[in-house]
C-alpha cells in the first residue's frame, strides 16, 4: 500500500512556528477581531503606519492559515487508494472485476467489484502505458470510465475551495457596504461618533427670543471663555459644567448654540446615545476622544445633548459583572470632568428634560456646577418669540400677536414656531396674499385640538347634543365669577375622539389658583353634562373627559391643597412627580381606612357643589341657552363677538 505524498506539507510545516501564536489568540477570541475596527471619532488624523503594517500582517497570516486549512481539509478527505500493476489492471478488466474508473495522463484510479455484495470494493490507483486500445478494452468489457487531461491537489483546491470561497466573501463584502452606506453598520460595529466643529451661520442671543433669566445667567459663561484671567484674577475658577433643564422644546440646544455664536469659538455637538454601542468599553473611548479633541481646541464648548442617554443613576441588579456599556461611560465621563484643567477654557454644557433621573455624582459641585432651568415661555416671551418667527412672514394688517400669544398659554418656543409655519401653509391653502387672523386661528385650533375630521360626519341628533353640550360650558364659564372669558366654540370633529370644544382664552398669566377658582372651574366642567340632562333630559359618553378632570382637580383640593374643612390642613397621600414639570403623579396610601371614607365624602361634595352650581346657572339662562346652541347647529363655530351679540351683552 501506497499513499501520494505532496511537498506542499512540508512548505507548510516552515511557517507553522510562524503564526501559532497568532493562530492561537485568533482562535481564541473569534475571526471577528481580524475585521474589527478600532471605535474612532471623524477626525482628520494622519495615519499610523504600525498600526497599518500590523493590519497587512494580519491579513497575510489569516490567508495562510485559510490555505493550510484547506489543504488539511482536502488531505483528510482523501480517499484511501491501493496501488496495483498496471498488469493486474489489464487482468482485471479482462475478468470484468473493475467497477469504475478514471483514466488521467498521469494515472487511473477506480474500484474494484467485491466478492461480496454486501461489502464496498476496494480503491486502487496505477500508472498507466501509452496505448490506444485500452479505451476499447475498457469498452467491451463494460467498464464505466472518465477520461480526464489531468489534475493535481493544487488545481483541485484551488477551483474547489479557494475560487468559490473568495466569490462568497466578496459578494458578502459588497452587501455589507451596500447595507451601511447610509445607516449604521451591523451590529453598530462600524458606527462612528458625529463630533463636528459647527460649520454652520453662527447663532447669537439675537435669535434667541425669551428666556431672559437664562441667557443672563449664560452670558456668564461666555465671559468666562473670552477672558478666563478675569475671575482667576480673583482666585475663582471658571465653571466646569453647565446644565440646561427644561421640558421639550423650550430652546436648550439653541442657546447652547448662542453661547459659542456670542463667544466666537468652537462648538462641539454630540448627542448622548451616540456613545451608547453594543460592546462594552465603546462608549468610554469615546468619551476619552472627545475630551482629548476639545482640549486640542481649546477654548472651546462641548455640548451633549439628552444626557439622561448616559447619565442615568447607577445602581440596581448587577448586570455583566456589575458595569454595562452606560455605566462604563458614565464611569469615564466623570472621571474627565474631574481632571479638566479649568484654565484651559473647556466648558461642558448638557442638556436633559430629566433631571431625577441623573446621577448624583453628575450633578455635585465640581461637575455641573451650574443648572439653568429653561421654563415654558410667559405671555410676554410668547409674543417675542412669536415676532420672531414670523418676521420673514407676510402679515396682514389685522394680525394681532398678542391675542395669538394669548392664546398659546403653556405652549414652547417649538410649538410656537410650528403654529406660526402652519398658519403659512393654511393661508397657501385658501389662496391668501397675506397670513391672515383667521389662518392663525386655523393654526392654534389644529395644534391645540388636532386636524378637522372632515371624513367624520355627525347625525342630526349627535349634532344637536354636542351643540347642547358645548353651549353648556360656555353659558356656565360666562356666569361663574372667576371664569376665564370664552374665546370660540366649536363642533367640529378634531383629533381622534374630540367632538367639539370651548376654548377659553386667559385674561392674564396665572401661576397661582385660589379655591374659589378651582370650584368654579368644578361647575365649568360639569356644565355640559348638566345642559344635556336638562335639555334633552339624558347623558352622554360625551362627558367622560371632563369628569376626570372635576374629579382630579376635587381629590387634589383635597389631599394635596388642604381645602376640606373636615380633614384640615393637612396632605394625605405620598405624591411624587414622575418626570420633571410634569404633571404625572405616582401615590401611595399612608391614612387609615376612615380616613380614606372621609377624602371620599370630600371629593364627592365638591363635585356635587358644582354640578348644583351648574345647573342653577343652566336653569336661570335656558333661553340664552337654547339660542347658542341653535346658532351653534346652524355655524358649527362661534366666535366671542357672535356669542355676546346674542347674549345681548
Amino acid at each position: 500500500m501506497a499513499k501520494p505524498q505532496n511537498t506542499f506539507i512540508h512548505y507548510i510545516a516552515t511557517i507553522l512556528s510562524n503564526i501559532y501564536t497568532y493562530l492561537k489568540s485568533l482562535l481564541a477570541s473569534g475571526f471577528g477581531s481580524l475585521f474589527r475596527k478600532e471605535p474612532e471619532l471623524e477626525l482628520n488624523k494622519p495615519s499610523d503606519k504600525k498600526s497599518n503594517d500590523l493590519k497587512q500582517k494580519r491579513f497575510i497570516y489569516f490567508a495562510l492559515f485559510l490555505i493550510l486549512m484547506l489543504f488539511l481539509f482536502n488531505s483528510v478527505n482523501e480517499v484511501q487508494r491501493d496501488e496495483i500493476p498496471y498488469s493486474q489492471f489489464l487482468n482485471l478488466v479482462k475478468e470484468k472485476k473493475i467497477d469504475k474508473a478514471v483514466v488521467t495522463e498521469r494515472f487511473i484510479t477506480g474500484v474494484i467489484k467485491s466478492d461480496d455484495p454486501n461489502e464496498p470494493g476496494k480503491h486502487f490507483v496505477t500508472i498507466p502505458l501509452l496505448q490506444n486500445d485500452l479505451a476499447q478494452m475498457l469498452a467491451q468489457n463494460k467498464v464505466d470510465f472518465v477520461v480526464r487531461s489531468g489534475e493535481n491537489w493544487f488545481t483541485n483546491i484551488l477551483f474547489n475551495w479557494v475560487i468559490p470561497f473568495l466569490i462568497i466573501a466578496l459578494i458578502w463584502s459588497w452587501v455589507m457596504r451596500r447595507a451601511t452606506a447610509g445607516a449604521q453598520s451591523f451590529l453598530n460595529l462600524g458606527n462612528k461618533v458625529r463630533i463636528h466643529q459647527d460649520t454652520q451661520t453662527k447663532i447669537t442671543f439675537a435669535d434667541v427670543a425669551g428666556a431672559d433669566s437664562a441667557k443672563q445667567e449664560l452670558k456668564e459663561s461666555i465671559d468666562f471663555l473670552k477672558a478666563p484671567e478675569k475671575i482667576q484674577r480673583l482666585g475663582g475658577r471658571m465653571p466646569k459644567g453647565v446644565l440646561l433643564v427644561g421640558p421639550p422644546g423650550t430652546g436648550k440646544t439653541l442657546l447652547a448654540r448662542a453661547v459659542s455664536g456670542e463667544a466666537k469659538v468652537p462648538f462641539f455637538n454630540i448627542s448622548g446615545s451616540e456613545f451608547i454601542e453594543l460592546f462594552v468599553g465603546v462608549g468610554a473611548a469615546r468619551v476619552r476622544e472627545l475630551f482629548d479633541q476639545a482640549r486640542s481646541k481649546a477654548p472651546c464648548i462641548i455640548f451633549i445633548d439628552e444626557l439622561d442617554a448616559i447619565g442615568r443613576s447607577r445602581g440596581g441588579p448587577v448586570v455583566m459583572g456589575g458595569h454595562d456599556e452606560r455605566e462604563q461611560t458614565l464611569n469615564q465621563l466623570l472621571t474627565e470632568m474631574d481632571g479638566f484643567d479649568t484654565s484651559v477654557g473647556v466648558v461642558v454644557m448638557a442638556a436633559t428634560n430629566r433631571p431625577e433621573v441623573l446621577d448624583k455624582a453628575l450633578l455635585r459641585s465640581g461637575r455641573f456646577d451650574r443648572q439653568i432651568v429653561v421654563d415654558k415661555p410667559d405671555l410676554q416671551d410668547r409674543i417675542e418669540i412669536l415676532k420672531l418667527h414670523t418676521k420673514a412672514m407676510t402679515l396682514a394688517e389685522n394680525i394681532d400677536i398678542s391675542v395669538v400669544a394669548k392664546r398659546t398659554p403653556g405652549l414652547v418656543g417649538a410649538d410656537l414656531a410650528n403654529i406660526a409655519n402652519e398658519a403659512a401653509i393654511m393661508a397657501t391653502r385658501v389662496g391668501h396674499n397675506k397670513v391672515e387672523m383667521e389662518d392663525f386661528e386655523a393654526a392654534i385650533d389644529r395644534v391645540l385640538a388636532g386636524p378637522e375630521k372632515k371624513n367624520r360626519v355627525l347625525s342630526p341628533q349627535e349634532k344637536r347634543r354636542v351643540a347642547y353640550h358645548e353651549a353648556g360650558h360656555a353659558m356656565v364659564a360666562e356666569h361663574v365669577p372667576t371664569g376665564q372669558p370664552v374665546h370660540k366654540i366649536s363642533i367640529i370633529p378634531r383629533g381622534v375622539s374630540a367632538l367639539g370644544f370651548t376654548l377659553q382664552l386667559p385674561v392674564e398669566e396665572k401661576f397661582l389658583s385660589t379655591e374659589d377658582e378651582l370650584k368654579d372651574q368644578i361647575a365649568i366642567l360639569m356644565g355640559g353634562r348638566i345642559s344635556e340632562e336638562i335639555v334633552l333630559g339624558s347623558i352622554s359618553t360625551g362627558a367622560q373627559n371632563d369628569l376626570e378632570k372635576a374629579s382630579e382637580i376635587a381629590r387634589n383640593m383635597v389631599c394635596s391643597l388642604g381645602m376640606s374643612k373636615k380633614l384640615g390642613p393637612l396632605t394625605y397621600g405620598k405624591r411624587q412627580q414622575l418626570q420633571f414639570l410634569e404633571t404625572e403623579l405616582s401615590e401611595y396610601r399612608n391614612y387609615s381606612d376612615e380616613t380614606a371614607r372621609i377624602i371620599d365624602t370630600e371629593i364627592m361634595a365638591l363635585v356635587e357643589e358644582g354640578v348644583a352650581r351648574a345647573r342653577e346657572i343652566i336653569t336661570a339662562n335656558r333661553v340664552a341657552l337654547e339660542k347658542l346652541a341653535n346658532l351653534l347647529q346652524e355655524k358649527e363655530v362661534i366666535t366671542r363677538e357672535e356669542m355676546l351679540a346674542l347674549l345681548g351683552k
